[in-house]
């Protein structure tokens, strides 16, 4: 479904080439300052144009349909869209008979009975990470002094910052191929207690959320899969205040499902863009056969370079939605 949380609830809709994409949030308390400026700095995070990053630019101007009175919250469902002017759906046409590798044109086109919208991706698109970054600018606003922050931390398995990640990203503009990176979050000033037991546990609202983003591969917390490899004195986390700060945070800021008081971190595994210059093998519906696709359209080289934002607005979300519980 389209829907997530339970107390903050957030909605998406719309489809990459519809006429606007946009997110009602229910739960939001009334009184909170808010504007369309206010979106405007996280917006400009996740805008693209810089290198690896698609030449498709879009307005992303936020229009605040309902849920916003003299500038305050008024309690109902809160409505933002964004319009999209910027299309050119006629690059999609060839994927109605060559489904493109990695991507949901086929598995959408089986389950719908080719009545879904392909065009940009439709509702699969990454374009509809800019309604879930507007929901994560009001979540920020709920969980006030709770901090969510979110880094790039590596592309193309390369870690370090942009002097480092120049080479592979002009490689694979050349190569006419694509990069994948991980994004690492961390959650401060959450009080301890925070979540639910198994089913609702912080890990699994945040997997949950984190893994709707488009084009997500893996989460983990702490020392994540490093764990698996080791001890248990190497990994437990040594309690050293009355207040439950650890030694150290193996835990990533969690156990037993709960926030125990120490900074939640987590990291996300991006994938490389399924759409690539570099020609692929797929099946040709039109022949009943093999035959080779070469994708035209405007699509990043390395959309992790995009995605901090958006798992900070992710994060914020499911923090928004437990801390209102």
């Amino acid at each position: 479904m389209n829907s997530f949380g339970q107390k903050f609830r957030v909605s998406l809709f719309g489809e990459s080439h519809g006429r606007a994409i946009g997110i009602v949030m229910d739960g939001v308390p009334a009184g909170i300052p808010l504007s369309e400026q206010d979106f405007t700095e996280d917006i400009l995070r996740r805008k693209s144009g810089a290198k690896g990053t698609t030449p498709r630019i879009e307005d992303d101007k936020p229009e605040i349909l309902s849920g916003v009175f003299g500038g305050k919250t008024t309690g109902a469902p809160l409505t933002v869209v964004f319009r999209n002017n910027n299309t050119k759906s006629s690059d999609y046409e060839i994927f109605k008979v060559m489904p493109r590798p990695g991507h949901a044109d086929f598995a959408a086109g089986v389950k719908w009975e080719n009545f879904n919208d392909p065009r940009g991706g439709g509702h699969f698109s990454g374009r509809l990470t800019l309604p879930v970054v507007a929901a994560g600018v009001v979540a920020k606003k709920i969980i006030g002094d709770v901090c969510v922050n979110a880094r790039l931390v590596e592309v193309g398995g390369v870690s370090g910052g942009e002097e480092q990640w120049r080479d592979v990203l002009d490689q694979a503009i050349k190569d006419g191929d694509s990069l994948g990176g991980i994004v690492e979050c961390s959650i401060d000033g959450v009080p301890a207690g925070v979540g639910e037991p198994f089913f609702d546990s912080v890990e699994s609202l945040i997997s949950h959320a984190v893994f709707s983003i488009p084009g997500v591969r893996g989460v983990e917390f702490g020392d994540g899969f490093y764990a698996a490899r080791m001890k248990g004195s190497e990994h437990n986390d040594p309690i050293i205040s009355d207040s439950g700060e650890c030694g150290k945070n193996g835990a990533g800021g969690v156990n037993g499902g709960l926030a125990n008081g120490n900074p939640i971190v987590f990291r996300v595994a991006f994938k490389p863009t399924s759409s690539i210059r570099k020609p692929q093998q797929t099946y040709d519906f039109a022949t009943g056969s093999i035959g080779t696709l070469e994708i035209p359209g405007r699509h990043d080289v390395c959309f992790a370079l995009r995605t901090p934002v958006v798992v900070e607005a992710m994060a914020a979300t499911v923090m928004a939605d437990l801390m209102s519980r």
